[in-house]
């Protein structure tokens, strides 16, 4: 019977991998409690006198999770015993006992049940986990004295917070990491139509944090996911109104992307019509691009900090008061980040729908409190950039909204002079 089961690619790896500390970081509905439990399983019929223990949500969970291990036992044509038993206050433990000493206990989470066992352990879902950082304290130790003892973690995210978050994001070496999207494992064979789960969900937020694993934290975020989807469309076109649209420019060289955004103002909203990223492109490269794009807007912006500093400098020579360079500063970033965040409340701005990186940048950007008291708007440096799209588009609005052109003035002293003349 065991031959009916099909693990797919990724399953396999996790299986194969006998690292002591193991964590999974793994979309919704891709079999991550299907995988740890049969480890724990074969692991348990492999070694005499094994303990599990297993950590769940809640005891609906922890049920389900001892469901799964008793069918893994009767497809492996295993003997063994599971019952349920009262354990702390009413909560109930579901246990399996195998004949050869091994045991895997169920239990609900929380710090209290956590305590007293000497097992290897697994974590299912542990980012919804409550009280996190006191169900690791207590349940870690029963690791300590047995070197072939294991831990084992496994979620879909929940936040920029909790003890799962940071033992994916600063758990150190010690930590063997599986991450499967949804695209990872529909690639390696998982029978689902990603497009179909997505349009069902309607929810780009959910989507975006369930099925592709993006730690999604609205309390720190300067621009939350719901502004920046509400402000999605079909707004990228080749053609603008050139004396209605404007031009922000965020330069990078070699870590950083450049990116060129144009802003067309369409009755009282901004449209983005153009959204270009160079990526590690000579200056000379980037020089041409600026130049192309400058006579087809009525005012321009450029990031001016640094390496930027000799592009804004030639353009603004080139095409004068139509150009405007800027230099990034603590007070320059907060009213460039505040006028930007002000447009999305008030439903000034339209963005390009389903632009991943652009939705990543703008979310990317936080408020930040130094120990100074200065306040800081800033984001982490990634492979996709430094919030480089943030700060183009702020740079864009800025050229729409503090407008700026050539002084015109005429003479009026000779026509006074003729005056006072004739009167004599």
């Amino acid at each position: 019977m065991a031959s009916k089961v099909r693990l797919l690619p990724y399953q396999q790896r996790w299986l194969r991998d006998e690292s002591r500390f193991k964590i999974g970081l793994w979309a919704r509905q891709t079999g991550k409690s299907f995988t740890v439990s049969l480890e724990a399983v074969m692991d348990s019929m492999r070694n005499p006198r094994r303990t599990w223990v297993f950590l769940s949500r809640g005891e609906r969970q922890s049920l389900e999770l001892a469901e799964k291990a008793q069918t893994h036992l009767r497809f492996l044509q295993a003997a063994h015993e599971r019952f349920s038993e009262p354990f702390e206050a009413g909560v109930t433990q579901h246990r399996i006992e195998l004949p050869n000493g091994s045991r895997l206990i169920f239990l609900p989470a929380n710090p209290d049940t956590a305590r007293g066992y000497t097992a290897s352990v697994v974590l299912d879902e542990f980012a919804f986990h409550r009280d996190s950082h006191a169900i690791w304290a207590a349940l870690y130790p029963s690791i300590t004295r047995y070197p072939d003892l294991k831990v084992r973690v496994v979620s879909t995210p929940n936040g920029n917070r909790g003890k799962f978050y940071e033992l994916w994001h600063h758990g150190g070496e010690v930590w063997s990491r599986h991450r499967v999207t949804i695209w990872d494992a529909v690639q390696e064979g998982l029978p689902v139509n990603p497009q179909e789960l997505r349009e069902g969900l309607a929810d780009d937020l959910a989507w975006a944090q369930e099925y592709e694993l993006e730690f999604v934290d609205e309390t720190t975020a300067f621009i939350p996911y719901e502004l920046i989807l509400a402000a999605e469309g079909d707004t990228l076109q080749d053609a603008w109104n050139q004396e209605a649209s404007f031009l922000g420019v965020d330069i990078g060289r070699h870590r950083d992307l450049t990116v060129f955004v144009v802003l067309e103002r369409v009755g009282d909203v901004y449209w983005v019509r153009l959204l270009k990223r160079l990526h590690r492109a000579p200056f000379a490269e980037q020089e041409r691009e600026l130049h192309a794009l400058l006579p087809r807007v009525a005012r321009a912006c450029i990031d001016a900090t640094g390496m930027g500093e000799m592009l804004a400098e030639n353009a603004r020579r080139a095409f004068g008061w139509r150009v405007e360079p800027v230099k990034f500063s603590l007070p320059v970033k907060a009213d460039l980040a505040q006028a930007l965040r002000l447009a999305f409340e008030d439903r000034k701005l339209r963005i390009p729908a389903r632009d991943l990186a652009l939705r990543n940048a703008l979310h990317s950007v936080k408020r930040v409190v130094t120990p100074s008291g200065n306040v800081r708007y800033d984001a982490e440096r990634s492979e996709q950039g430094h919030a480089d799209e943030f700060w183009a588009l702020a740079l864009a609005l800025h050229a729409a909204e503090t407008r700026r052109g050539p002084v015109e003035y005429k003479s009026v002293l000779r026509r006074a002079f003729a005056g006072w003349k004739g009167a004599l």
